[in-house]
């Protein structure tokens, strides 16, 4: 049986301390010479052998590229819990480096001098199910609840989740046995045993088992690697199994792979210069005979079958057998353990069928291909902050920008930088720091650069700076079509219009460059004041913000009565500088704009203000929203406002100042054309129907535009609104060019021109 998984070959190194450093080399003659994984043997009641666990962290350290693992740890002595989090972190230090190769325990005479409890083989099966229960709890860190597991050999009461290891750690277990070997098809990752424990027919037995327990369970058998540890030696003449020359080797190795499914080959071995031989002779000419066998079998790729942990909650109207295999590897689908992670945004709830997390230019193309041929949705995320929710969706499919988040500083005397489209701003900012560097970018760390840099950019440096896209030079896309091209000024400058503004309807972002601008520390304000008079205070405030020099950018929240208390207004405020004495100045007229409940002010690096968040989203509240566009908060507008917000219609009220800089753009130069507001004014409530009567009868009267990423109304007119007169025109003729058949019209859906 064939499973089609992609060959891996590895190591089997004795951990021993006579002389420390000498299983630490051994993994690194391992990487060098072109293998995949190290697995060093865990028997913690033997003093001969390093600690196989600091072991692994110190072998990690000293190597870069290849997997490693326990082969296997001996989860009688190592409690789950702590284990889980020790893996997840080594997983992070390593970059997603570590498997969990596991065991139930075999020398019970050893653990039990350790301190160990003696189990009966069935009881070690239960514990191994309940500390895989633990493992899989502990690496689930975006659920909310605390993990419970009352076990009979191993139990969690309330143990809080976490780290999220960097990437799904496989769990492979070391099983002979009926029962054990269940457990592994319905819920391992991988079949680990020995060659040498094994009786003739023992490997198809067991695989039988093991496709049997999968099926049960509702998984493709292939979804479990297939792993064999071996001895042997390289050697000139032929004699026994794996003793012989190279040829040998790959014909008798071949046959296990093609015979009996084994995925991943671990040979045992402290001798360097049989694992040169292993890594530079052995192992390339394996996976060519085996691919060559392959395809004259037509054996499908494992990853080109890759069952969901349940079949039946793969959606209709995708197909996932055709999923190409190098999507595939990182692909989540519903029922996988990383679905919760990747299905949602931060405020919207999501139910994707499918979710493609490509980590070049090339796999966008490939995955863009792909989702045309499915009669589903396609959503485009960068990070998914986005309050208007259009980077998820419930059925269709979901191209994660997130492996795109590389920040690199090209140019110092410019201050040019290029940033990946699923880097998040926090990131940014923290990189800007050591060069006094800044770039206006939202208020919230957690918002990815791809979204806020095609959409506008209304920031807390805005009336400074002007809008992000203000700064966006150049631009690296992938077209619909699969067509990898640049964007700036001299390089399809029309396509550079477009994509500051309307970016989302246009192709896929994959990189921008822009201009950093020349800023270092700067006045981080809170304000809290009286709205009683929410009329007058937002007249006022608005007042004072536009007579205020133009290194001074507030952004007010305003919140209804509660519990007896009367409305207050919440300002955030960044004064561009150090100087504080003009800082002081330039927020005085702020506080008069109502009686002061509180003020904080604090001098930071504008990464103190918006802070990197590593949070993964969670959804939940699936707000409306509604959002518009005002030169001035005259009486009539704040008058309106503050009705909305008092109404309790909206539960979340903001207005952002947007002037300064960002009028001194004229309005045809980019895609975002409304130069001439000072203030965006957006709405949040629980109903889309209730919010819009509101917002149509009340503020929406005066508004002139909308900003896109805080509206969520669907109606054709919010097009027009956020895209006027010649602006649309010119989009449509863009779609027509780029995008002629719609792809990408989840964002605020441009129509290609007739």
């Amino acid at each position: 049986m064939d499973y089609g998984h992609d060959l891996v070959f590895g190591t089997f190194i004795t951990p021993q301390n006579a002389d420390p450093q000498v299983p630490v080399k051994l993994a690194q003659v391992t990487e060098e010479a072109g293998l995949d994984l190290v697995t060093y043997q865990d028997h913690p009641y033997q003093p001969g052998f390093l600690d196989t666990w600091t072991l692994l962290t110190w072998a990690a350290a000293s190597t870069s590229r290849v997997t490693l693992s326990g082969n296997v740890l001996n989860l009688p002595l190592r409690q789950p819990a702590v284990l889980a989090r020790s893996a997840a972190s080594l997983d992070l230090l390593s970059g997603g480096r570590f498997a969990m190769g596991l065991g139930a325990g075999g020398f019970w005479d050893a653990i039990e001098s350790m301190g160990g409890t003696r189990l009966t083989p069935g009881e070690a099966v239960d514990a191994l199910a309940e500390g895989l229960e633990i493992l899989r709890g502990i690496w689930a860190a975006n659920e909310r609840s605390v993990l419970r597991v009352p076990g009979n050999h191993h139990r969690v009461s309330g143990a809080k989740r976490g780290p999220e290891p960097a990437h799904d750690i496989p769990v492979w277990l070391g099983a002979y046995k009926p029962r054990m070997l269940r457990l592994i098809g319905a819920k391992a990752d991988g079949w680990l045993p020995s060659y040498g424990y094994l009786k003739d027919g023992d490997l198809a037995r067991g695989n039988a088992t093991i496709d049997e327990a999968a099926l049960e369970a509702g998984r493709d058998p292939s979804e479990v690697r297939r792993l064999l540890n071996l001895n042997g030696a390289i050697q000139p003449s032929r004699g026994g199994f794996l003793q012989g020359p190279p040829e040998q080797w790959v014909d008798e190795l071949a046959a296990l792979a093609i015979g009996d499914g084994i995925g991943t080959f671990i040979i045992a071995s402290d001798d360097p210069d049989q694992i040169r031989l292993l890594g530079e002779e052995v192992a390339p000419a394996v996976r060519e005979l085996v691919a060559r066998e392959r395809g004259t079998a037509g054996t499908a790729p494992a990853s080109a079958r890759r069952g969901a942990r349940s079949i039946s909650l793969r959606r209709t109207g995708i197909d996932y057998d055709a999923l190409p295999a190098a999507l595939a590897e990182r692909a989540v689908e519903p029922g996988d353990r990383g679905y919760d992670a990747v299905r949602h945004n931060y405020l919207r709830s999501g139910s994707p069928g499918l979710v493609l997390r490509p980590r070049s230019p090339e796999e966008v193309a490939e995955a863009l291909a792909y989702a045309q041929r499915q009669d589903v949705p396609l959503a485009v995320r960068s990070a998914g902050h986005g309050i208007s929710g259009r980077s998820t969706n419930d059925g269709g499919i979901v191209l994660d920008l997130g492996a795109f988040s590389g920040i690199d500083v090209l140019d110092v005397a410019t201050r040019r930088v290029r940033l990946g489209a699923g880097a998040t701003w926090g990131h940014v900012a923290e990189t800007l720091v050591p060069y006094g560097w800044a770039i206006t970018s939202g208020d919230y760390g957690g918002v990815g650069v791809g979204g806020l840099a095609t959409t506008a950019g209304i920031g807390l440096l805005g009336r400074l700076q002007g809008l992000t896209i203000d700064h966006v030079v150049a631009a690296d896309v992938v077209t619909a079509d699969g067509r990898f091209l640049r964007a700036s000024a001299t390089e399809n400058p029309e396509l550079f219009w477009g994509l500051r503004g309307a970016g989302g309807n246009l192709a896929v972002v994959t990189s921008l460059e822009l201009e950093a601008g020349d800023v270092g520390d700067v006045v981080y304000s809170q304000m809290a004041l009286d709205a009683s008079d929410t009329t007058g205070l937002l007249e006022k405030w608005g007042d004072a913000v536009e007579a205020a020099p133009r290194e001074l950018t507030s952004f007010l929240i305003l919140g209804g009565p509660r519990r007896g208390q009367g409305p207050v207004a919440q300002l955030m405020t960044v004064f561009a500088g150090s100087d504080t004495e003009a800082a002081v100045a330039a927020l005085e007229p702020l506080a008069d704009a109502g009686p002061l409940l509180g003020h904080q002010a604090y001098v930071m690096p504008y990464s103190g203000v918006v802070q990197r968040v590593d949070a993964r989203h969670a959804g939940g509240g699936d707000p409306a929203g509604r959002s518009g566009l005002v030169q001035h908060l005259d009486a009539a507008v704040s008058r309106e406002v503050a009705d909305l917000a008092l109404s309790g219609e909206s539960y979340f009220t903001q207005i952002r100042a947007t002037g300064g800089a960002a009028n001194d753009v004229p309005a045809n130069a980019t895609a975002y054309a409304h130069r001439s507001a000072n203030f965006a004014i957006s709405a949040l409530s629980s109903s889309q129907d209730r919010l819009n009567a509101a917002w149509d009868a009340g503020p929406g009267r005066l508004t002139d535009g909308l900003y896109l990423s805080f509206d969520t109304d669907s109606r054709p007119e919010r097009v027009r609104d956020a895209f006027p007169g010649e602006t649309l025109a010119r989009l449509r003729r863009l779609k027509r060019e780029y995008d002629p058949g719609n792809v990408f019209a989840a964002n605020f859906p441009i129509p290609p021109a007739d």
